[in-house]
């Protein structure tokens, strides 16, 4: 089956931004009186508050994952955010995309803030056609909540007919709960093997490589 839609993933997949999110979340773990090592935290990383918070601190309950969820994205927001920079050639790999005909979907477990400053920062209004965040689910990456609502978004569409592009294990694991083929790219910090065991059918050093190779990926299918 053709590909008529790439769902792609955000942080760590089209900008640089995985350490400053580590970094966040360590300064909101640590005014809540808790201490984790960078590591422990980057191995998070892609999955919304939801999902993080509890992995990391099991007895919280609902009220302070949402506290620690929001006091992470003040951090973020005020000392971060102006700092996250496009990866080398991530617009023009949208671009291509775009130009081959199949649909520009961003489907991230970032806030829909977040998002709306990501698509004027890649400078990318117009080659979107759809786009999911936090904010559009119940529960975000690992869960399959963010790419189900985008294949809602761009249907008829099937699972056959689009594919994901992540950075992160939880991207491939979410694709996977949805019958979707992930592509993974090594530019968030995860190890191949994690990729490949979360589903990533191929995988890319970053949004450059993957442009370089696109007639020979599963993209171009």
């Amino acid at each position: 089956m053709t590909i008529k839609a790439v769902l792609f993933d955000i942080d760590g997949t089209l900008v640089d931004s995985n350490d400053l999110h580590v970094r966040s979340w360590s300064e909101a773990f640590r005014a809540a009186g808790q201490f984790f090592d960078d590591e422990v935290i980057h191995g998070q990383i892609g999955k919304g508050a939801d999902m993080l918070v509890p992995t990391l601190m099991p007895d919280t309950d609902a009220a302070e994952q949402e506290r620690l969820g929001e006091a992470h994205g003040v951090v973020f927001k005020e000392r971060y955010l102006d700092r996250v920079v496009p990866f080398p050639e991530a617009r023009e790999l949208l671009i291509r995309v775009h130009r081959a005909g199949k649909k520009v979907v961003l489907a991230s477990s970032a806030s829909s803030e977040e998002l709306e400053h990501y698509v004027g920062l890649l400078d990318i209004r117009d080659i979107v056609a759809e786009t999911t965040s936090a904010a559009d689910v119940e529960n975000t990456k690992p869960a399959p909540d963010i790419f189900a609502t985008a294949l809602r978004k761009v249907a008829p569409l099937g699972p056959n007919e689009v594919i994901v592009v992540g950075d992160t294990p939880y991207d491939a694991e979410a694709a996977g709960k949805c019958g979707i083929t992930a592509i993974g790219l090594r530019s968030g910090g995860f190890p191949d093997d994690a990729l490949r065991k979360a589903g990533a059918v191929m995988l890319y050093d970053n949004t450059a490589d993957l442009l370089a190779k696109f007639d020979t990926s599963p993209l171009a299918g």
